[in-house]
């Protein structure tokens, strides 16, 4: 799969090539288990893929916001997020977008109202299918659309496993970090196999990893071993310039532009685009 040549949304534009839908790849992260970095990971690698010149949109599809309020946005001063997306037919998904939050990045936002979709969603028609057709239109508007997801395996997942390309599995370098993993992929085979035949792991990314400590090495063994190839080179250190840049609206590429942790979101963004 090719990556475009930059914005190639075209107004007025009636159809878009297959080509340029193509050029989009579309990646879910996701671990249903909280805490393992998916927000932290969703704005650090968006960001560092802005750095490099692509066109970056990131999806907030978890109630607790965490990639909106990361980026800055004040979302208790927003009038529609992707819950109305999800919701309202006469909403599109451009009609939420908060543009260029930080170089090359939009944000679709979220709320907590999304938080009220899972049951509202439940007796819609199609409804595992409603982020696939708001983000169809964009494919060929962005280089990568990366969705965040909720801590969990509800509707909203999969949502955003109907809808997305490939899948991104963030695991932190922690006691029990593959607990819950078989269930994960369960789900996502379940999702291949009737709704997205494309689905599959894009790859899985070692986080909060401490090289001074033997647990951490070993985790590092224990997902390389389980995940063979699929695993990144690139590790995420734990590091507290990482964890304090979403309290100042920032990714840690601008808060802590030359530290070890958007040093290893630069690398990583670089392993993203070579898997193409």
């Amino acid at each position: 799969m090719e990556l475009s040549d930059g914005f190639k949304r075209q107004s007025g534009s009636c159809a878009m090539s297959e080509d340029a839908m193509r050029a989009t790849k579309v990646i879910a992260i996701l671990n249903q288990k909280g805490g393992v970095g998916k927000s932290t990971t969703t704005i650090n690698v968006g960001a560092a893929l802005g750095e490099m010149g692509k066109r970056v949109l990131l999806v907030d599809l978890d109630p607790q916001g965490n990639t909106s309020s990361g980026l800055g946005i004040e979302k208790g001063e927003l009038d529609r997020c992707v819950y109305d997306v999800l919701i309202d037919p006469d909403v599109a998904l451009e009609d939420v977008i908060v543009s260029e939050v930080c170089e090359g990045v939009d944000v679709a936002p979220a709320t907590i109202n999304l938080a009220g979709a899972e049951v509202e969603l439940v007796a819609e028609m199609a409804r595992e299918n409603r982020l696939k057709g708001s983000i169809a239109p964009l494919r060929g508007a962005y280089d990568y659309i990366l969705i965040d997801c909720p801590p969990s395996l509800g509707l909203l997942t999969v949502n955003a496993l109907v809808a997305a390309d490939k899948l991104l599995i963030p695991i932190q370098c922690e006691f029990y970090a593959l607990e819950g993993v078989t269930k994960l992929l369960d789900s996502m085979k379940r999702v291949k196999t009737y709704l997205n035949p494309s689905l599959d792991i894009f790859g899985v990314l070692l986080t909060m990893y401490d090289a001074r400590t033997t647990l951490s090495k070993q985790v590092a063994s224990e997902v390389r071993g389980f995940f063979d190839t699929l695993v990144f080179e690139t590790v995420v250190p734990r590091s507290v310039k990482v964890s304090e840049a979403p309290s100042f609206g920032q990714p840690v590429t601008e808060y802590d532009t030359n530290g070890r942790g958007a040093q290893a979101y630069r690398a990583l963004a670089k392993e993203v685009v070579q898997r193409g």
